[in-house]
Formats: C-alpha cells, sequence, structure tokens
C-alpha cells in the first residue's frame, strides 16, 4: 500500500464506500513537544563509551537548540488550499519541490545558530558564523541543493544546520495538515507522504501500534506505515537478511536486499523503548561500515551525516 493525505471530506466519504475499515493508521505526526528533548536526550545516553561520543554530544546539542527554536518561533499556517493543490497534482502536500518556502527557516536558522555559538567547538565557529552572514538568496540555493540531493555542493560542515533549520520549519508545517491519510495501492512507498523526502531509519513500535513497522522521515519527522519483511527501497521480499553488531535481541538491526542491494536501519521499541530513529542510527555507524563491507549501499539519508564533497 502507498499512502496520500487527502481533504478531510474526501476521505470520509471513501471510508463510507468502503465500510470504515482502517485499522492501521497510515502516517503518524510527530510530537513536537516532546520530540527533540528526547533525542538529545538520547544521544547523550549513547554517546557515553561511544567512540563517536563527541560528535553525538554535539548532534544532541543541536536538537536542544531546535527544541528552544520551537518554542521562540511558533509557526501558525493555513494549508488548506496547500493539501488540495496537492492532491489534485497527486503531490505529497509538503512536496519539497514544489512547496513554496517562505523565509521562516531563515529565522530558525539564525534561532539555532545564535543557541549553538556560544559552546560550539572551535571548528565549528566559523562554519556558524559564516552561515549567520549567508543572504538569503544564497540559503535558498543551498536549501534547493539539498533537496535535489546535491549534498557535496552544499558540503558537509553547513548542511546540518541548514537541514535542522529546514526539517524543524517541515514539521512545524505537517502537524498542522488539515487534512487525513489513506492508504491505497501505488507506487514510491519509500518516500514520505507528507513531503516526498527519504527515511532515516525504520521504527518497530510498541503500544497502540505494536509490531507495526513505520518509517520515519529524516526531514519533516512524521512516520509512515510499511508492511514487515519487505524491502523498504524496492518492495521485494526474496532476499531479505538481518544484521546486527550484538545479537538477534539488538535494538538496532539493518534490513538489507539482495535484490536492490540496499539496506535500512531498523529499532525496536520492544527492545528499548528508548531507541530513537535519528540517534540510534548515528550511534550504530560501525553497522553501515559492515554492511558496506558486505557490498550493500544505504537508502536513507541521516539528517545528521550528510555525504561529504
Amino acid at each position: 500500500m502507498s499512502i496520500k493525505i487527502v481533504p478531510k471530506e474526501q476521505l470520509g466519504a471513501e471510508r463510507e464506500k468502503s465500510g470504515g475499515l482502517d485499522n492501521i493508521p497510515p502516517v503518524l505526526f510527530a510530537n513536537l513537544k516532546s520530540l527533540y528533548s528526547r533525542r538529545a536526550e538520547r544521544l547523550r545516553q549513547l554517546a557515553e563509551n561511544n567512540p563517536l561520543g563527541d560528535y553525538l554530544n554535539f548532534a544532541a546539542a543541536i536538537a536542544d537548540a531546535q527544541q528552544k527554536a520551537l518554542h521562540d518561533n511558533p509557526l501558525t499556517i493555513d494549508l488548506t488550499q496547500t493539501l488540495t493543490n496537492a492532491a489534485a497534482m497527486g503531490k505529497p502536500p509538503l512536496d519539497t519541490s514544489i512547496f513554496p518556502r517562505t523565509h521562516h527557516w531563515h529565522t530558525l536558522l539564525q534561532a539555532l545558530i545564535a543557541e549553538l555559538m556560544p559552546d560550539a567547538p572551535e571548528h565549528v565557529q566559523p562554519v556558524l558564523e559564516n552561515l549567520s552572514k549567508t543572504s538569503d538568496s544564497e540559503l535558498e540555493i543551498m536549501a534547493k541543493d539539498l533537496f535535489a540531493g546535491n549534498y557535496g555542493v552544499v558540503g558537509s560542515d553547513k548542511a546540518p544546520f541548514i537541514w535542522a533549520a529546514l526539517s524543524l520549519y517541515w514539521a512545524q508545517m505537517a502537524t498542522q495538515i488539515p487534512g487525513k491519510a489513506k492508504a491505497e495501492y501505488g507506487e514510491h512507498r519509500q518516500f514520505c507522504p507528507v513531503c516526498g523526502s527519504m527515511p532515516v531509519a525504520s521504527v518497530i513500535h510498541m503500544g497502540t501500534t505494536n509490531g507495526l513497522r513505520y518509517l520515519h522521515c529524516n526531514l519533516c519527522e512524521s512516520e509512515w506505515h510499511v508492511v514487515r519483511v519487505k524491502c523498504t527501497n524496492c518492495e521485494q521480499t526474496r532476499d531479505l537478511n538481518y544484521w546486527s553488531l550484538d545479537s538477534e535481541n539488538a535494538a538496532v538491526k539493518a534490513e538489507s536486499c539482495g535484490d536492490c542491494g540496499t539496506y535500512l536501519k531498523m529499532v525496536y521499541q520492544e527492545k528499548d523503548p528508548k531507541v530513537e530513529p535519528v540517534a540510534d542510527d548515528l550511534a550504530t555507524l560501525v553497522l553501515d561500515a559492515k554492511m558496506e563491507e558486505e557490498g550493500f549501499g544505504r537508502s536513507s539519508i541521516n539528517p545528521f551525516l550528510f555525504p561529504g564533497e
């Protein structure tokens, strides 16, 4: 099944026709009240005795800065017409290729820089200073390049900060979408139905969605349902394997596909209720190295780890 977000009245009519049999929530929107603080806490926990501890702690500082920027720069936006237009074009409502960005994300970027600058590592401060002086037009060019996958053009030094602001902007908007989601047969299930971006990892849930797999968007922080035991990249089921660093009970595994040659991390809440897709993906880069040795490539992007030049 693929997922589309449609106006409420349209979904209501379709539910009536189908008998209203909707047992699995197709999309879960982020809880922004706790998302970034929870991520920061998890990053700091994972930093202990981790060879990447310094970077994990710095990523935690960025997450903390996102939480403060969110509080200090609330966004209220009417997306009713945007949703209607996107549905008519068959596009996600916040599709990065067509959504008209406002300068709100520039404001968020400056707020992040101001929060991070005092305690930033010495080698990071020039990057932040440079970004603080970057013109609006240059920022828009870099955003366009990141959305187009031209990560090397932007540079791995600047990309995480720009993305942190863009992500916060998109997450704010995602939580205000006035429509509802429906599942239907279609293509491109590997991309976020809210904004069209790639996942960072998948989460095997516990609680009300116990045992279900959701892919976590690396931009708008939404999650969308994808059935298990199927490649999230090419949807094949024939040649899947699962890899972990410790044991079969590990909270983080990689699902590899022999058909398309890619892999995606899976984090299991039942193994560790504190797992967080962005944090746990970043903290297990040793597993990524192992997967590369086995000849597999990532089908995801971590917002704190963009490819360099």
